[in-house]
């Protein structure tokens, strides 16, 4: 018995005779089944900018508002998304005079800072130029570090480059993850990412200590309970166990602690008695 597309040969789609008309249940039922894999270049958009520097327009990535499902935070704050490191879109960079800043603090520069901007970057430095649908880790680090440099040139709080180590620290740490994934990276390079997470932290738990002293709350978008845990899980990681109890002695005492953070206090406070009794015995 013919088939309902026979007779395509004289059309020249004789290749095409035995297509199935419907698809198997099976098959529609696997697709079903499977979720669309949710990639990086469909999570963010561009978005234009106006420079608080130079007062050009320009454009830069971003996460889209609600589309990154938050998969868990670590100990540090860290948050995960899937299919993205949305870290790496947190540093808007002007290509034009080099001014950048994380989202959070850019913009609201006084004329001095402006003028040490335009002094000491504007007239220096020298920009990669990339076109590529996402950031790499590569070309973000890049993004952090000039950052970085502007903050410390236009003499920002101790809080915003304590902040700006801290997400440094996240996206090597992601950039990490990826070459281990991807089974691509060798020991060196690896080590040395982990030493520059290491030099990052320790940046961002000095910061954030002088910052707790010399400011007021909220810093950075956090209130005076979560920065004081963020130093607690610092001082653990560091081995500086009487900074870290103190932390979590005023966490657990604290009347606006909401009882979730108290637990996670708690069970650092166990963390920092498991550690010291192990230094005690080595």
């Amino acid at each position: 018995m013919a088939g309902l597309l026979s007779g395509l040969e004289g059309l020249g789609l004789g290749g095409l005779e035995n297509l199935e008309i419907f698809e198997s249940k099976k098959e529609s039922e696997k697709q079903a089944q499977e979720p669309k894999k949710v990639e990086e270049k469909d999570l963010i958009l561009d978005r234009n900018y106006e420079c608080p520097v130079c007062d050009q327009t320009f454009s830069a990535k971003m996460v889209k508002a609600g589309k990154a499902k938050l998969l868990g935070t670590e100990p540090d704050l860290r948050a995960k998304y899937e299919g993205i490191d949305v870290v790496k879109y947190d540093v808007l960079l002007c290509p034009y005079c080099g001014y950048a800043a994380l989202s959070r603090f850019y913009g609201g520069l006084t004329n001095t800072q402006v003028k040490l901007i335009k002094e000491n970057i504007s007239q220096k430095v020298q920009l990669n130029v990339y076109n590529d649908e996402t950031y790499s880790y590569e070309q973000s680090m890049e993004r952090y570090k000039l950052a970085l440099v502007n903050a410390v040139v236009k003499r920002s709080k101790a809080s915003e480059k304590a902040y700006i180590c801290l997400k440094s620290a996240w996206l090597v740490r992601g950039y990490q993850e990826e070459l281990n994934e991807k089974g691509n990276a060798d020991a060196a390079k690896l080590a040395e990412l982990k030493q520059m997470e290491e030099q990052y932290l320790a940046n961002a738990f000095s910061g954030f200590c002088d910052a707790r002293q010399a400011e007021g709350f909220p810093m950075c978008g956090m209130d005076e309970t979560t920065v004081d845990y963020l130093l607690a899980v610092l001082a653990v990681r560091f081995k500086k166990f009487d900074v870290a109890s103190r932390m979590i002695a005023g966490i657990l005492a604290s009347a606006s602690a909401n009882a979730r953070m108290k637990d996670k206090a708690r069970d650092l406070k166990e963390q920092v008695l498991a550690e010291m009794k192990n230094a005690k015995n080595k």
